[in-house]
């Protein structure tokens, strides 16, 4: 009895974010995939063990576990180092690499991410979640990175960039909240070419934080909408508290028609980096076609609760961009109405 019930517990609720309700708690599972997985596959080894004889309840749990387990599967191999992919290794005409990491408001291990940045000598630092403490505790990093952003906030969405070279148009923006801010910029690539970037780091849906998603879904859907008006190279980097495989993280993507490099490369979780049973692809980097990422690493842990990650990002030689992805009538409608809930 107690194994069908936990069968059942968790073939629900993998199904919980397909009903598009916002809440925490309907979210949750998106997040936990590849857990529920290795327990759906531990629960389907104990059912065909243990369960003596087989009934008409224990066929059908048996089908909904493999019908569920394949769902799962699908949703989450394509970010596998399984899936077969084109190895990004183009002829390029210049190369932006950044560093981004959520520091850890309350965490105080300066130099251990100081280790970091000096171990890949990256062209940007993003930090997130950094404060007053966290601005002086990396202004050594100045000497080397003498173009800034700071943004020093006390409520975990502190951002801060440090750049080698001066940046072009730099916006920093409140979409959404009024308290979590996001960086748009223009890193100078050549003579004639520029990347804009995109820097965000939206509130989750959890217990603690947001109550639902809608604030997160909505930047996603603004910042996406800004984007399609662009034609230029495009990176949206940061720590979007959210899974590539969420409907709202799909959208986005389908809306700009970006690229995730994660896909075939791996999944790359970041958080938690204290507790490896427990953790979730959150940080990411998407970025438009005429580029691709040669190097993609996660970093050590530097004290924080996230890991950081390195890219290279390369421009296409003679390739043009594109960020206005094709949608449907609902999809749009859709896009709208998740900006509307995210700012009522």
């Amino acid at each position: 009895m107690v194994l069908h019930v936990a069968i059942l517990v968790f073939v629900i609720s993998s199904f919980f974010p397909a009903t598009e309700n916002p809440h925490w708690f309907f979210r949750i599972p998106d997040f936990i995939r590849l857990q529920t997985i290795a327990i759906q596959s531990l629960l389907l080894l104990l059912l065909i063990v243990l369960e003596n004889p087989f009934t008409t309840i224990s066929w059908v749990l048996l089908a909904a576990l493999i019908a569920t387990l394949i769902y799962q599967i699908v949703k989450v191999f394509p970010y596998s180092s399984l899936y077969p992919r084109q190895k990004p290794d183009f002829p390029s005409d210049g190369m932006v690499s950044i560093l981004a990491g959520n520091v850890l408001q309350d965490n105080k291990e300066f130099d251990l991410f100081k280790a970091e940045v000096n171990k890949f000598d990256p062209d940007l630092v993003l930090t997130m979640e950094s404060d007053k403490t966290w601005e002086e505790g990396l202004s050594e990093l100045e000497k080397t990175y003498p173009f800034t952003v700071k943004i020093p906030l006390d409520n975990y969405y502190g951002m801060h960039l440090y750049s080698k070279i001066e940046l072009n148009n730099v916006e920093v923006n409140y979409h959404v909240e009024e308290d979590v801010p996001s960086i748009f910029f223009e890193f100078p690539l050549s003579n004639n070419q520029t990347v804009f970037f995109a820097c965000l780091h939206p509130a989750p849906p959890s217990p603690t934080e947001n109550e639902t998603s809608k604030e997160r879904d909505a930047e996603l859907m603004v910042v996406g909408k800004k984007l399609r008006e662009l034609d230029k190279p495009v990176v949206v980097c940061g720590d979007m508290n959210d899974v590539v495989w969420s409907r709202a993280t799909r959208l986005f993507k389908k809306m700009t028609a970006m690229i995730d490099p994660r896909i075939g490369r791996g999944f790359f979780p970041t958080y938690h980096a204290g507790y490896w049973l427990m953790r979730f692809p959150l940080d990411h980097l998407f970025h438009t076609k005429d580029l691709f990422v040669k190097k993609m690493v996660r970093t050590e842990n530097f004290g924080s609760d996230h890991f950081g990650m390195y890219y290279e990002i390369h421009h296409k030689t003679n390739k043009k961009p594109s960020t206005k992805g094709k949608l449907n009538g609902d999809e749009k409608e859709e896009v709208e109405e998740k900006i509307k809930e995210g700012k009522e």
